[in-house]
C-alpha cells in the first residue's frame, strides 16, 4: 500500500503542483520568522555581551538615594567621592562614569540626523591609557574640554562631517555649536536602532544631563587574579541603598533574556500570520485529496475487493499526503531561510542596523517546518481518505461520484447553525464588556468562522442562485453553466470560497477598525486645532526647554502661543493631572467650548474643569476646590467655567503662570502658535528661525500632524494586508486546483457542449465566469463578517478613543470586490484555456 501511494504521487505531480505551493508557502513563512528572530536575537545578544567586554562590576544609580556612606540624601546619582572610594578598593584596574541623555545633532542644513528618539549623548570617559573603552575612535580623539564633541561614524557620514567641523547640537535647552574633535565606532543600542551618539567631556555632560560631580553609571575594571564576584562583594560596601550593582555577565546575561522576550512578542505576531496561511492552506489541500480520491474511488475499491481493509486504504491515503507535506516542508525550509536573509537586508534598508553575525538556523526550527508541513497536509487529507475508506467496494465501483446521504448534510447543517449562533452570541457578548471584550470576541469569531465554514456548502446555493439569472443576462448561455457548474458541488465551490473568506474577513476587519480609528485621531488631532503650528520635541514625549516660550513669542509674525504643561496637582483628596495654558492665547489656538462661566475665568486664576469631570465630582461654576501644588504649597481655588471635554487638554485646567510658580521644572511637550499668516513655507521657517534653527524641535503644521498619525495607522495596514498576501495567494492557488479539477472531471460535458455548437470562446466565458461566481461569493462572507467583528471590536475602544464612531469604508470595500473577482479571472485563465482546447471526439469518449 505504501508503494502505491507513492506512485500515485508520482502520477499526480501537476494536480498535487497546488497542494506543494500551499504547504511550501506557509513552512517558508514560518521557518523564516524563526530563522530571522534567532538570527536577530543572537546577534543583538552578542553585541550586548562585547558592549561588557572588560567590565566586570556595573553600577547604576536613577537618584532614588535615601542616604548612604558618602552619598547624601537627595543626590541625583553617584557622587565622586564614591568613584575615588571605589577606585581605592583592592583589585580594581580603573573606574569610569558615565552619563547619558538626550542629544540631537543637525546636518549641514540644519535637520535632525536619525530618528529622534534614539539620538543619545554621553560621556568620553577615558581609563588609565587616556582611552575610552567603549568607543574606537577611526579619526581624531575625544573630547576633553567644553565647545568639543566626538561623533558616531555613521551620524558623522550622513552629516558630512569631518575633524575640525563646527557642529550644532541640541540637547533639552537652546542650541549649541561644538568643535568634532574625533570620530569614532560604537556597539551602542540608539546607533544601531538608527539614531545617534554624541559625546561631550564628562564636565559638560554632568550639567547637561545630571549635576556637577556626579555619574549614572560605573563600570568597573579588575585587575588579573580578582574575579568579578570578589569584587562585587568589596564595592557593595561603598553604596548607597539606591545603588545597583552587578556584575558584567549578569548583566549581559540579563540583556540577553530581554532581547529573547521582546524577539519573542515579534515571532508571535509574525507566526500568527503564517498560521493564517496554513490554515488557508487546509481548504486547498482537502479540496485537492476530495478529488484525487474521488477520481480513484474504483481504483480504491478494487484494492478493497482483492483483500485490502479500510485501514489499510486510509493510511495510502495519508502516506500518500504524508510524502507531499514532506517534500513541500524541505523546499518551504530552504525558502524560510532565504526569506529570512531578504528580511534582514530589508531592515537595513530602513536604516535599523543589524549586529553582525551568522545565520542561525537551530535544530528546532528544521523539525519544526517538518513537523508543521507534515502534520497539516496530514491533516487536510484525513476526512478525504476516512470517506472513501467507508465506501463499500461494490457501491464504489458502480459510481465514481457518491452524493452525501440526507443523513450527513442534515447532521452538517446543524452543526454549522449551532456553531454559528455561538459565534455571533459570543461576539455580542464581548462587544458590550468594553476593554475586557477583545478575547471573548475573538473566541467568539473563531467559532463563527468555523460555523459558516461548515455551512457554506448550504449558503452557496441561494447566493449564487440570486446571481444567476444576472448572469444568464449578460452573458447568455455561458452565464447560465457557470451559475449550475459553481453550484453542481457544493462542498468543493464552499471549500474553495473558504480561503478567500478567511483572508477577506481579516483584512476588511482591519481596515474597518484602522480607517474608523484614524478618522477619529484626525478629528481629534486637528478639528480641535486653531494653531497654525505645534511644536514638539523630535523624541516623542521628551519636554520642551521653558526658554522656547519666550523665543516663540519674539517670533516673526507670531501673534499667539500657549504651552501645554502637564502638572499633577492634590485636588481634594487625590492627585490630578492638570493642563497649564497662557489663557490669552487659548482661544486662539484651540476649540474650547464652554457650557458654563466663560474662558476668561483662567485669566483671573480660576480653574476650568471638564463637564463631564465635574459632574462626577459635583462641581459648578463657583465651587471652591482645595489644591496642593508641586512644592507642598496648599491653597484654594474657584471653578470659574465648565467645558466640553477634549483630548488636547486634561479633565482640570489652569493658568500655567500658577503652576511655573510651583514648579521650575514644569513637564512642558508641546506649544501652540498662531501667525498672522496662516500655514505656509515662510510661516513655518519663521517659527523654525525663532527657535534658533534647533534640530532637536519639531515645527508640524495641521498636514504633518494629519500625516503623522494617519502615517502610523496606514502603515500598520500596509503591514497587515503585506503579510496576509501569502494567505491571499493561496486562496488564489484553491481556486485554481478547483477549477482544474472540474474541467479534467468535466471532459466529456465540455466534449458534448463544443459538439452541440458551444464555440472555443464561450467555453471560456464559462470557465472565468464559474471562477469569479465562486471567488465573490467569498468575498461576500468574508467582507460581512469582517465589518461585523469591526464593529465588534470597535465597541472595546469606543470608550478610550474619543470622537470614536464606526467608518465602513465603501471605497476599499469596492476595491475588495474588484481584487476577488480579479482573483476569479486570473485563477481560471490556465483552466479556460485547457477546457476551450479540448479536442471533441476525445473528450466525448474520455469516460
Amino acid at each position: 500500500m505504501f508503494r502505491t501511494a507513492l506512485r500515485n504521487v508520482l502520477a499526480h505531480k501537476a494536480r498535487l503542483l497546488m497542494t506543494v505551493l500551499a504547504v511550501t508557502l506557509g513552512v517558508a513563512f514560518v521557518s523564516g520568522t524563526l530563522v530571522f528572530t534567532d538570527t536577530l536575537s543572537k546577534a543583538m545578544s552578542n553585541q550586548s555581551a562585547k558592549s561588557y567586554e572588560g567590565v566586570a562590576v556595573s553600577v547604576t544609580d536613577y537618584g532614588r538615594a535615601r542616604g548612604g556612606d558618602g552619598q547624601k540624601q537627595g543626590d541625583p546619582g553617584i557622587g565622586q567621592q564614591t568613584l575615588d572610594r571605589i577606585k581605592a578598593v583592592k583589585g580594581v584596574d580603573s573606574v569610569s562614569g558615565r552619563v547619558q541623555g538626550f542629544a540631537g545633532v543637525g546636518d549641514q542644513n540644519g535637520k535632525l540626523i536619525g530618528s529622534g528618539w534614539a539620538n543619545a549623548g554621553s560621556n568620553f570617559a577615558p581609563v588609565k591609557d587616556g582611552k575610552d573603552p567603549r568607543y574606537t575612535f577611526t579619526e581624531g580623539s575625544g573630547p576633553v574640554q567644553d565647545g568639543q564633541i566626538a561623533l558616531d561614524k555613521d551620524s558623522a557620514a550622513k552629516g558630512k562631517y569631518q575633524v575640525g567641523d563646527k557642529v550644532r547640537v541640541a540637547t533639552n535647552g537652546p542650541v549649541r555649536e561644538f568643535t568634532l574633535t574625533g570620530v569614532f565606532t560604537t556597539e551602542d543600542g540608539a546607533v544601531n536602532a538608527g539614531g545617534s551618539l554624541v559625546l561631550f567631556d564628562t564636565k559638560v555632560a554632568q550639567e547637561l544631563y545630571l549635576r556637577p560631580g556626579f555619574y549614572r553609571e560605573l563600570s568597573i575594571a579588575a585587575k588579573p587574579g580578582t574575579t568579578p564576584d570578589q569584587l562585587l562583594a568589596d564595592v557593595k560596601p561603598l553604596l548607597s541603598e539606591s545603588s545597583d550593582a552587578k556584575t558584567g555577565a549578569a548583566l549581559a546575561a540579563e540583556q540577553a533574556k530581554d532581547i529573547e522576550r521582546a524577539m519573542s512578542g515579534m515571532s508571535t505576531g509574525l507566526l500568527i500570520f503564517a498560521g493564517v496561511s496554513l490554515f488557508v492552506g487546509i481548504f486547498l489541500i482537502y479540496n485537492t485529496f476530495t478529488m484525487l480520491v474521488a477520481q480513484r474511488t474504483k481504483e480504491l475499491a478494487l484494492l478493497r475487493a482483492i483483500g485490502a481493509h479500510r485501514g489499510q486504504v486510509k493510511r495510502s491515503v495519508l502516506a500518500e499526503a504524508g510524502v507531499v507535506g514532506l517534500v513541500s516542508s524541505v523546499i518551504g525550509l530552504a525558502c524560510g531561510i532565504g526569506l529570512a536573509v531578504a528580511m534582514r537586508s530589508a531592515m537595513e534598508l530602513f536604516d535599523a542596523k543589524i549586529p553582525a553575525g551568522s545565520l542561525i538556523i537551530a535544530p528546532a526550527t528544521v523539525l519544526t517546518a517538518l513537523v508543521i508541513g507534515v502534520l497539516v497536509t496530514m491533516l487536510a487529507a484525513w476526512l478525504p481518505a476516512r470517506r472513501t475508506a467507508k465506501i463499500a467496494p461494490v457501491a464504489a465501483m458502480g459510481s465514481v461520484h457518491l452524493p452525501a446521504t440526507m443523513k450527513s448534510l442534515v447532521l452538517r447543517n446543524i452543526t454549522g447553525s449551532v456553531l454559528a449562533v455561538i459565534g455571533v452570541g459570543v461576539v455580542l457578548l464581548g462587544a458590550g464588556q468594553k476593554s475586557e471584550g477583545r478575547t471573548t470576541i475573538a473566541a467568539g469569531a473563531f467559532f463563527l468562522v468555523i460555523g459558516l465554514f461548515v455551512l457554506l456548502p448550504m449558503l452557496s446555493r441561494p447566493v449564487i442562485a440570486a446571481v444567476r439569472p444576472l448572469l444568464e443576462k449578460v452573458f447568455g448561455v455561458s452565464g447560465k453553466l457557470a451559475a449550475q457548474n459553481a453550484v453542481r458541488n457544493p462542498r468543493r465551490t464552499a471549500v474553495t470560497a473558504a480561503s478567500l473568506t478567511i483572508g477577506l474577513t481579516l483584512v476588511t476587519a482591519m481596515s474597518v477598525m484602522g480607517i474608523t480609528i484614524g478618522q477619529a485621531v484626525d478629528r481629534l488631532s486637528t478639528q480641535n486645532i486653531k494653531a497654525d503650528y505645534r511644536v514638539t520635541m523630535a523624541g516623542e514625549g521628551m519636554n520642551l526647554d521653558k526658554s522656547v516660550l519666550p523665543a516663540l513669542e519674539k517670533g516673526k509674525g507670531v501673534t499667539a502661543v500657549s504651552p501645554k504643561t502637564m502638572e499633577s496637582v492634590r485636588i481634594g483628596a487625590d492627585f490630578r493631572t492638570v493642563s497649564g495654558v497662557n489663557p490669552a492665547a487659548l482661544d486662539a489656538v484651540l476649540t474650547v467650548k464652554t457650557t458654563a462661566g466663560d474662558l476668561a475665568a483662567l485669566g483671573q486664576g480660576k480653574l476650568m474643569v471638564s463637564e463631564k469631570e465635574a459632574r462626577k465630582q459635583g462641581l459648578s461654576v463657583g465651587s471652591t476646590v482645595d489644591v496642593r501644588y508641586e512644592d507642598g504649597r496648599q491653597g484654594k481655588l474657584q471653578v470659574g467655567a465648565l467645558y466640553e471635554g477634549k483630548d488636547q487638554l486634561e479633565d482640570y485646567v489652569l493658568d500655567n503662570r500658577i503652576l511655573a510658580e510651583h514648579n521650575d521644572s514644569q513637564y512642558l511637550p508641546e506649544v501652540f502658535v498662531k501667525t498672522s499668516g496662516g500655514t505656509s513655507a515662510a510661516g513655518q521657517q519663521a517659527v523654525v528661525d525663532a527657535l534658533g534653527k534647533n534640530p532637536a524641535i519639531k515645527v508640524s503644521d495641521k498636514a504633518a500632524m494629519r500625516d503623522e498619525m494617519a502615517g502610523m495607522i496606514n502603515t500598520s495596514l500596509n503591514i497587515m494586508y503585506g503579510l496576509l498576501g501569502m494567505a491571499l495567494i493561496i486562496a488564489v492557488l484553491g481556486v485554481i486546483n478547483t477549477l482544474a479539477m472540474s474541467v479534467y472531471e468535466r471532459q466529456q460535458e465540455i466534449g458534448m457542449l463544443r459538439a452541440v455548437g458551444l464555440d472555443r470562446g464561450k467555453v471560456k466565458n464559462m470557465i472565468r465566469l464559474e471562477a469569479v461566481v465562486i471567488s465573490l461569493f467569498g468575498a461576500v462572507l468574508g467582507i460581512g463578517v469582517g465589518v461585523f467583528l469591526a464593529w465588534a471590536g470597535g465597541r472595546t475602544i469606543a470608550g478610550s478613543v474619543p470622537g470614536y464612531e464606526l467608518v465602513i469604508p465603501f471605497d476599499r470595500i469596492g476595491i475588495f470586490f474588484l481584487l476577488a473577482g480579479l482573483v476569479g479571472v486570473l485563477a481560471a485563465m490556465w483552466p479556460a484555456r485547457s477546457a476551450a482546447r479540448l479536442n471533441m471526439l476525445t473528450a466525448i469518449k474520455t469516460e
